[in-house]
């Protein structure tokens, strides 16, 4: 009798399976209630995706990786193996250009503009044209419909936006400043350097020691080519920032070396001027002359010949602080876009879609409780 008491005493446990199985039921009952709204909200977002997938701008990109090789100076090695034990040698290091200033030079505005006035080819024009004549000129970059239908429709935001901001002019300067050194851009070029600021990027790795140029362009064929050119630029601006100093002390050395050069011709055709026309006289003042002349030409001799030595010597550092790159991935044109993937955004609206008429149905049944508990709460006072 006392274990059949102790057993009825026993509290009965009820089971959390039991009760997850009910809010599944639930939540499968109520969408499944919900249906045409999630079948319809399904449906609206496909449309609107396949007209995205469809009104999206094709994309092509072009990748290049180079590694710059940079001459090492001897001394530098020395000095930065002498600093890691603590000691300065007092060695000048040659100045060396931080990979961190390869993207500013991509992205400055010189740069910007040498590509945009650099021809390419566009398929709709047959011969190549400027990115600056191409998306200026109406007779090139003619818009689509789809284009103008999307501009109008989920653009139209921006369309107003651009409408009610006050344009800004553009400046023209004083006729006596120097417009050579003054970078004075025009709302075209403006536009095509924010087009270029999105097309064209540079992706430095510091470990490895290499670059990678990326070029996102709507046509293959286009992006190739501008890919091609601004690789050349930016090889230009890295070895014109290495030799500058170099350069510059070949340029002083030639120009003095030219000058001591014709001195000493000159000096020399005067001895054999004098020697040709005094040779016949005893007279002591124009052997006078001829030895005045002969000491020239020899101090002007020698001066000719150690501005020769340092000539080659310039020429030298000049070649060795030119850097030289190898290219391991040359640019390809592109044979499939990269964008956009149109099954993606297509499954990405389905799937939205769902989500939203998911959203909506629980929406609603969340009004329907909160109005239920306010009129009962209103029956109940």
């Amino acid at each position: 009798m006392i274990q059949d008491q102790n057993i009825q005493e026993k509290p009965v446990v009820t089971s959390r399976e039991e009760d997850d199985d009910i809010d599944l039921v639930a939540i499968a009952k109520t969408l499944w209630k919900g249906r045409k709204t999630i079948i319809i909200s399904i449906g609206v977002c496909a449309v609107l995706g396949f007209f995205v997938a469809i009104t999206s701008p094709k994309e092509y990109t072009v990748s290049t990786v180079m590694v710059p090789q940079m001459a090492t100076n001897s001394k530098s090695q020395l000095s930065g193996l002498a600093s890691l034990a603590g000691i300065d040698l007092g060695l000048t290091q040659s100045s060396e250009l931080s990979p961190v200033i390869y993207p500013k030079i991509v992205n400055s505005i010189p740069f910007k503009l040498e590509l945009m006035n650099t021809p390419i080819h566009f398929g709709e024009v047959e011969k190549p044209i400027s990115m600056l004549d191409y998306y200026t000129n109406p007779n090139y970059n003619k818009p689509s419909v789809l284009r103008v239908v999307k501009k109008y429709t989920l653009g139209l935001p921006g369309v107003i936006l651009g409408s009610i901001r006050k344009k800004p002019q553009e400046q023209e300067l004083p006729k006596d400043i120097d417009k050579s050194t003054l970078i004075n851009l025009s709302k075209d070029q403006k536009g095509i350097v924010n087009r270029l600021n999105q097309a064209v990027s540079l992706a430095v790795d510091k470990k490895e020691g290499y670059l990678t140029l990326t070029v996102i362009m709507p046509e293959a064929l286009a992006a190739a080519e501008l890919a091609q050119k601004a690789q050349e630029l930016l090889q230009r601006e890295i070895i014109k920032f290495k030799v500058e100093k170099s350069q510059a002390d070949l340029d002083f050395i030639q120009g003095r070396y030219n000058v001591a050069k014709a001195e000493a011709e000159g000096y020399q055709v005067d001895i054999a001027v004098n020697t040709d026309r005094y040779k016949n006289l005893t007279s002591s003042l124009p052997q006078v002359k001829t030895t005045r002349v002969q000491t020239k030409y020899g101090i002007a001799s020698g001066v000719y010949q150690d501005l020769a030595k340092q000539l080659e010597q310039a020429k030298i550092q000049v070649k060795k602080d030119t850097p030289v790159f190898t290219i391991v991935e040359p640019v390809t044109i592109p044979t499939e876009r990269s964008k956009p993937n149109r099954a993606m955004i297509l499954m990405t609206w389905l799937f939205m879609g769902g989500v939203i008429g998911c959203g909506i149905v629980y929406g609603k049944q969340w009004l329907k409780d909160v109005r239920r508990k306010w009129q009962s709460t209103d029956i109940q006072k």
